[in-house]
């Protein structure tokens, strides 16, 4: 997975995501702690709110953003994206009208969903070999739980010596260094795109998420992640400073248990993954999210109740999310695996769009508990469909029947001619031979025959 740290323009676009990615995690909290300043009790709600701006912002900006990265000098676009959230960041800690969080969150986040999709453009061309620009998406996903779990320790020891407005200051350094990262980065030549590539890859990519099976199952999954996560990011600080009646260090500490649960479990997954599939273990993370959620009445009346529960329910998440990209590599040919990645990415965000005001709006107007048993409903519903669509038989190969190829086509010179077509059983992943996943009955009869 280290690979693709040999490569010196891919490892200082590795290290400028890196930094910027710390930054973004000092304001999270530092985000929570002004919206409490401005709203007490009501906090959950404008924070709710504001992470759903940032969903908005992602699900419709950042695909436009894609399809005019091909056209737009990449690093001049990138250093210009971290320089104006730096600027946004700056005038956070001014703010004094709820509404002010609002617009600047939208700028803010419309500026990161511009550059990810510009950042991630560039990737596939720094690494031309897909083994390897496969491995640096794992890279980026340890990135992200790294993150989780570094952001909030660090926030906690510098909330004990200043106040949270400094964190904004510290997030916008994190921007202006990641801008200066890039600007030592040799981009390859930059080719135009055809003028419907970005479209043509995004349907593909929905096309072939939304045809197989285990990806069906991942996306079911994703609101489960979604309903966990909202609970943890958009209620926390509610729990600690409402609730319990701590300070800063302490809800800096409770976001650092959930990710520290995420981080060990992606530590532990390896090992796990040799001996139990990932269905498995994903739906055993899921339904401990879910359990998690369904005990946090009980469990969140103390400090250390709630540390250990989010220890866990971290711990459920991670199981979900670390495994997902072995999943789409599975699920895709090589040339396909960016379009593939680009509808988790979209998918995904869509179900936080819905779960980050349900937990702000359900936990002002309900409470904190209905909040938590209103997005346990969510989790178990999605939990229990994704058990009974993703099938436990996930071979990688399949038989299936061709009754569309001429019999001198070379993808079916080794098939069986078959009362409507040809018939053959090979690893099978939806693509331009193979437009539909395979009859449940062709696998039974593959077994059978196997006997």
């Amino acid at each position: 997975m280290l690979a693709p740290l040999g490569n010196i323009a891919y490892r200082r676009l590795f290290a400028a995501q890196l930094i910027a990615l710390l930054g973004t995690g000092l304001a999270t909290i530092a985000l929570a702690l002004l919206a409490y300043e401005l709203a007490g009790a009501a906090a959950g709600a404008v924070l709710g709110t504001a992470l759903a701006i940032k969903m908005i912002a992602y699900v419709t900006v950042a695909p436009m953003a894609g399809a005019l990265a091909a056209y737009l000098p990449r690093r001049g676009v990138l250093i210009s994206l971290d320089l104006v959230r730096a600027a946004v960041i700056l005038l956070l800690p001014f703010v004094d009208q709820i509404w002010q969080i609002y617009v600047l969150i939208f700028v803010l986040q419309a500026a990161s969903a511009s550059f990810t999709p510009t950042f991630q453009a560039v990737i596939p061309q720094v690494l031309d070999d897909e083994r390897t620009y496969t491995e640096a998406l794992s890279l980026s996903r340890l990135a992200y739980d790294l993150e989780n779990l570094i952001s909030p320790m660090l926030a906690g020891l510098l909330l004990m010596f200043v106040t949270f407005h400094v964190l904004f200051v510290g997030t916008a350094a994190g921007f202006v260094v990641s801008a200066l990262i890039i600007s030592f980065v040799v981009f390859p030549r930059q080719q135009p795109a055809a003028a419907d590539g970005f479209a043509d890859r995004l349907t593909r990519g929905l096309k072939i998420y939304l045809r197989t099976p285990r990806l069906r199952g991942l996306g079911l999954l994703n609101f489960v992640v979604a309903a966990v996560g909202a609970v943890v990011l958009v209620n926390s600080v509610i729990y600690v400073r409402e609730r319990l009646g701590h300070g800063e260090t302490e809800l800096a500490l409770t976001m650092a248990a959930f990710g520290l649960g995420s981080m060990l479990m992606a530590l532990a997954l390896p090992r796990l993954l040799d001996h139990f599939p990932e269905r498995r273990v994903m739906l055993a993370g899921a339904f401990l999210g879910t359990l998690g959620l369904l005990v946090s009445p009980v469990l969140t009346t103390t400090w250390p109740g709630l540390l250990i529960l989010w220890l866990l329910v971290g711990t459920g998440y991670g199981a979900i999310l670390t495994p997902a990209g072995r999943l789409l590599r599975r699920s895709a040919t090589d040339a396909d695996l960016p379009a593939v990645f680009a509808a988790q990415f979209s998918l995904s965000h869509a179900c936080w769009l819905l779960t980050y005001p349900l937990a702000g709006w359900a936990g002002s107007v309900l409470g904190l508990d209905a909040a938590a048993l209103v997005l346990t409903g969510v989790a178990l519903v999605a939990s229990v469909a994704a058990l009974r669509f993703w099938s436990g038989v996930d071979a990688l190969e399949l038989l299936h029947t061709h009754t569309d190829l001429a019999a001198s086509d070379p993808h079916i010179a080794d098939a069986k001619a078959a009362a409507t077509g040809y018939r053959h059983c090979h690893t099978f992943v939806i693509d331009d031979y193979h437009a539909h996943w395979p009859d449940a009955n062709e696998e039974v009869r593959r077994l059978r025959e196997k006997r």
